[in-house]
């Protein structure tokens, strides 16, 4: 929901039809699980259904609905009744039937069948009735419902009471624990660990051209696992599915196109942590052992961050008298076409420590521990301003990591933290693995002009006058302990990226066990297409690289036409070697 609230909010349109598919569209990127994948699916039937249409009426409206759950029907494998399917389909039927023609009255109508259909799912779910509670992706369609009909009421926007008890008599259900435990507790019943025949909850998204029919892809991937969810939208595919063997699948995908994101979740892990939160006395299935939070230095690319649930604490930047949240209130595309205009740049600044207490107490609330990779202390004062924050959360145990890094590098380390949370690590195995991984990895970039090098003070005008004449591109990078220290140099743009690739090269260990990229531009996109075609040719067609243009705080450092090249060395026994995490 959050990704079509953030979608919505720089949509323009007004016609019900293009507002639909934006919403749809959002929907298949930001979704994550079974509801995200389902509630993604309806959305795209909706949408279609209203497809040209500027307005609708209830007809029209109803008419969509089910729409949404017929395509949704048709895409599940192994469809579970009493969740939230069951309520989407009865609301579903109650439009097609209501012979109103006024929409608020239809939408106050099928808000109570919905919450009728929700209160009757645990007689249609064993695992719900024993725990005595509902479906908690039902229970979220219909505060989803609730959240519409309360606009159009003209309600204030308020937290939804979570406390939602299964109907029957006084006593029955969950004693001793508070409704929104009981909610909570409801989020997994739809595949019960003693009925879940594969170990990883696996998604991916993958992009490109002629990608087979979801027909096509469900045939492919039915041999891998089960709980088989595929959405299909164009030039991407979207993939769930429980299995043994991700990694097959992630490679069988990779034939395919550009494999964007992609995750296993241990489900076992899960299962544990939930096993030992009951005998602490609480249960919190909706929080994930370990959570990861970063800051926007990371460079993350969105979809990325959606897809791994990654909080991320927005960098500062000083306007005049005016503060702008990186990502937030300017994108970085905002800010390049800013740097490339003439007039005043706006300064960087670390974000205070209230940022991270609010970041961090945001990732707690999905998580039983955080993990945060932060922007290199050498670089910033950002980690000093995480460890101020620390002291304040008490909601988590937060565990920091200085990534000794910038940008993508940053950001790929973060993404593995994630990663290794899915597949349930510890905070401390995690910020091992990190440290040792940070050692074998790092980051290379040029620039094209030198007015930002010298802005910044690290170039001298001199040296810069010079470079400027003789066309010569400086080649820079980051020391193991984060400094920034030179590299190299060439005289012009074909000569640079020959070098700085063929750097990259030498940097990267003969032994590497697996070598992740990231490609990232200070308003330069066309060189990402380059850069990942000479990366491929010497890496080998399957390497997996992440592109994003620069955040502003790397950005205003290196000026328009800088990129960089961040590589991730993974190897065996990455999690064997302590390290000081914080």
């Amino acid at each position: 929901m959050r990704a079509i609230q953030d979608h919505l909010a720089a949509c323009e349109a007004r016609a019900v039809s293009e507002v639909a598919h934006e919403a749809a569209q959002a929907a298949v990127l930001g979704a994550r699980g079974n509801c995200g994948m389902m509630l993604s699916h309806f959305l795209l039937g909706f949408a279609c259904a209203l497809e040209g249409v500027d307005r609708t009426d209830a007809r029209g409206f109803g008419g969509a609905l089910a729409a949404g759950v017929q395509r949704l029907d048709e895409a599940i494998e192994r469809p579970v009744e009493g969740t939230i399917l069951t309520v989407m389909r009865d609301t579903a039927a109650a439009a097609v039937h209501s012979a109103t023609q006024d929409v608020a009255q239809l939408l106050e109508d099928l808000l109570d069948s919905a919450r009728s259909s929700l209160a009757r799912t645990p007689e249609l779910l064993p695992a719900l009735r024993a725990a005595g509670v509902v479906d908690a992706g039902a229970k979220g369609f219909v505060a989803l419902l609730e959240g519409v009909v309360g606009l159009l009421r003209g309600d204030p926007v308020v937290a939804l009471d979570g406390g939602w008890r299964a109907s029957g008599t006084e006593g029955e259900g969950r004693t001793g624990a508070t409704g929104d435990e009981d909610v909570l507790a409801a989020a997994a019943a739809e595949y019960p660990q003693d009925e879940e025949r594969f170990r990883y909850c696996t998604e991916a998204l993958v992009r490109g051209e002629g990608l087979p029919s979801q027909a096509a892809l469900r045939e492919a991937l039915r041999p891998f696992g089960d709980s088989l969810i595929v959405i299909r939208s164009e030039g991407l595919a979207k993939i769930h599915v429980h299995t043994d063997e991700p990694e097959k699948v992630f490679a069988y995908l990779r034939t395919l196109g550009t494999l964007a994101t992609h995750k296993a979740e241990d489900m076992q892990a899960q299962h544990d942590a939930l096993a030992r939160a009951g005998e602490g006395g609480h249960v919190s299935l909706a929080r994930r052992p370990v959570g990861v939070l970063t800051d926007s230095a990371a460079d993350l690319p969105e979809e990325v961050v959606r897809a791994h649930g990654i909080e991320v604490v927005p960098m500062v930047l000083v306007d005049g008298t005016s503060s702008l949240r990186d990502g937030v209130d300017i994108t970085a595309e905002e800010f390049h076409a800013r740097l490339s205009a003439e007039g005043p740049v706006p300064t960087t600044s670390q974000p205070p420590p209230a940022a991270f207490v609010e970041g961090m107490r945001r990732a707690a609330e999905q998580a039983e521990h955080v993990v945060a990779v932060v922007l290199g202390s050498s670089l910033s004062g950002t980690y000093a301003s995480a460890e101020a924050a620390r002291d304040y959360v008490k909601e988590a145990p937060v565990t920091l990591v200085d990534s000794l890094g910038a940008s993508l590098l940053q950001g790929l380390l973060a993404l593995r933290a994630a990663e290794m949370a899915e597949a349930g690590e510890t905070p401390e195995r995690i910020a091992a693995a990190l440290a040792r991984i940070r050692r074998r990895s790092g980051i290379l970039f040029t620039v094209d002009t030198f007015e930002r090098l010298i802005a910044s003070g690290r170039v001298g005008r001199g040296r810069a006058l010079l470079g400027a004449v003789l066309n010569v591109k400086p080649i820079l990078g980051l020391t193991a302990e984060g400094h920034v220290e030179p590299v190299g140099k060439a005289v012009g743009r074909r000569r640079v990226m020959a070098a700085l690739l063929d750097a990259i090269r030498e940097r990267v260990p003969a032994d590497a066990g697996r070598v992740r990229f990231g490609v990232v531009h200070v308003a330069c996109p066309d060189i990402v297409d380059t850069v990942a075609a000479e990366l491929r040719s010497r890496f080998g067609r399957d390497v997996e690289i992440l592109s994003a243009p620069a955040t502003p705080v790397i950005s205003t450092h290196l000026g328009p036409g800088a990129w960089g090249v961040a590589y991730m060395v993974e190897g065996a026994g990455t999690d064997a070697e302590p390290a000081p995490a914080t």
